[in-house]
């Protein structure tokens, strides 16, 4: 079974149909929307308000999951999760294992990373950070490695270094082929040193490498797991949030990055729905069981939970957890450099469309994963995948061509008159969503740095101004371009943001 779960299948002409149907669909769309806004553009109209309705509909729907999110958010902090732990017998049975995957990332952002975990509530002496390095980037990144495992190995159950090797046969460089070679050198590890520790008993957790958890994560994350029925047939996912230097960054990578946010937050609340996303944490046994993170895609974080599911045909879930992770915002040291990095991080976040033929493969030979959880699967992957590349630039771009290009009787039309005014408020109806995120974005904000003028404030209330321009451009237009790579079979590799401080 791992054999065939953790790489690809082959590419049969109906596993290839499906990858391309992603763009065939968009692209249908887009010239569809272009060809009947000149041909027949009052069906055009009609198609786009439709749209636009349904958009509404689905926008307040996700507002009224996202404010149930962020009361459940508010709740957690409040808790001393350490003090209900104690409660339990098992807690002091537990260990966790830190995947930390790194290329070429500085000192200061990997040491920040190390810093938080010491600082746990939950006690260190029970975590082992886990420093995985590519052999690419060993000459650099072992001294940094071996230097921080000096200064903080008493504090942790141990401190450990694992170098992937470069160029190995069935893998791209990237995130899933360092944490796959990691995850099997760390479980010889456990086998050689501490084989009296039951894999149920062992929580891993992949970050990446500028994580930094709140000090109560992991008491919070080791009750989440010891009181779930059956916590060996979970993934625990937090809330990923781009806080480490926000201050600092550019108003459209913070746009982009609180609407990442605040996407999987609403999602929280609907756990029937959940992928497991970037920072994420399961057991050991389950990771074993499935083969390890997949090292030869892209979209590991998300592909480690369709590997679950399948597994287990289909008795594997994402249990929410509604406490923070920060990350960094992309800021790669001028604007145009940031605009560009950030493009590149959002079309590899796209290609998780990659995920739809592998689930589509496997549903079709597993009998014994109930055929209404598998239609619910691959309708909320395709329809998801399908508006991030179309809705912005239906509602913001082509909604807009039929009264630009529109041909004949058309133009004298009571519809030609009225519809801009129908649409004008169907957008500002829409618009909810922006001011919701606004508001809540200022409540989510870091202590203000003493270096940052108090006027940010105001900068980051109204930046949200911006996110008709994310939208399309940091949102649709990545996505279009990984769907139509992946339809013309034009793999898009692993790339590793750029991040500076």
């Amino acid at each position: 079974m791992h054999d065939t779960l953790n790489t690809n299948p082959p590419k049969t002409r109906l596993y290839r149909l499906v990858e391309m149907s992603p763009g065939i669909a968009t692209w249908i769309t887009i010239f569809g929307a272009l060809l009947s806004s000149y041909f027949a553009p009052l069906w055009a109209v009609y198609i786009v308000i439709v749209f636009d309705v349904y958009w509404i509909i689905k926008v307040l729907y996700w507002v009224i999951h996202l404010f149930h999110s962020y009361k459940r958010y508010l709740q957690t902090a409040q808790v001393d999760w350490l003090h209900k732990l104690q409660d339990h017998p098992k807690h002091t049975e537990m260990l966790h294992v830190v995947f930390l995957p790194t290329y070429k990332e500085g000192k200061d952002i990997i040491e920040q990373t190390i810093q938080a975990l010491s600082k746990s509530t939950f006690p260190t002496q029970r975590i082992v950070p886990v420093l995985a390095l590519e052999e690419k980037d060993s000459e650099r990144a072992v001294p940094i490695a071996e230097d921080l495992k000096q200064k903080y190995k008493h504090i942790f159950f141990d401190f450990l270094i694992t170098v992937h090797p470069y160029g190995k046969a069935g893998e791209i460089p990237g995130k899933g082929s360092n944490t796959n070679w990691a995850g099997h050198q760390i479980t010889q590890w456990l086998k050689d040193n501490h084989s009296e520790i039951p894999h149920e008993n062992i929580i891993v957790s992949s970050f990446d490498i500028d994580s930094v958890v709140a000090p109560q994560y992991f008491a919070y994350l080791t009750y989440t797991y010891l009181t779930h029925p059956d916590p060996t047939h979970a993934s625990y996912q937090p809330i990923p949030m781009f806080n480490n230097n926000i201050w600092t960054s550019t108003s459209f990578a913070r746009v982009t990055a609180n609407s990442t946010t605040f996407w999987l937050l609403a999602e929280l609340a609907r756990p029937e729905r959940l992928f497991t996303f970037s920072s994420h944490s399961m057991s050991l046994k389950a990771l074993i069981d499935v083969g390890y993170w997949q090292k030869d895609i892209v979209s590991e974080d998300s592909r480690i939970f369709l590997q679950c599911y399948i597994k287990n045909n289909g008795n594997y879930k994402v249990v929410p957890l509604f406490m923070p992770v920060s990350m960094d915002n992309v800021h790669a040291g001028s604007f145009w450099k940031t605009v560009q990095e950030l493009y590149k991080q959002q079309r590899r976040w796209a290609w998780g469309v990659e995920n739809l033929p592998y689930m589509v493969h496997h549903f079709a030979g597993n009998k014994k994963i109930p055929r209404k959880m598998k239609w619910y699967y691959i309708f909320n992957q395709a329809e998801g995948m399908y508006t991030w590349a179309t809705a912005p630039i239906i509602i913001f771009v082509l909604g807009r061509f039929p009264f630009w290009i529109g041909q004949g009787a058309f133009q004298d039309t009571a519809i030609r008159q009225s519809a801009p005014v129908v649409l004008h408020y169907l957008l500002s109806s829409a618009m909810i969503g922006m001011f919701a995120v606004g508001l809540l974005s200022l409540f989510l904000l870091p202590k203000r740095p003493d270096n940052q003028p108090r006027w940010k404030y105001l900068m980051v209330g109204l930046q949200w101004i911006l996110i008709p321009i994310t939208m399309v451009v940091f949102g649709a237009i990545p996505a279009i371009d990984a769907q139509t790579r992946l339809m013309f079979n034009k793999p898009l590799g692993f790339r590793v943001t750029e991040k500076k401080r």
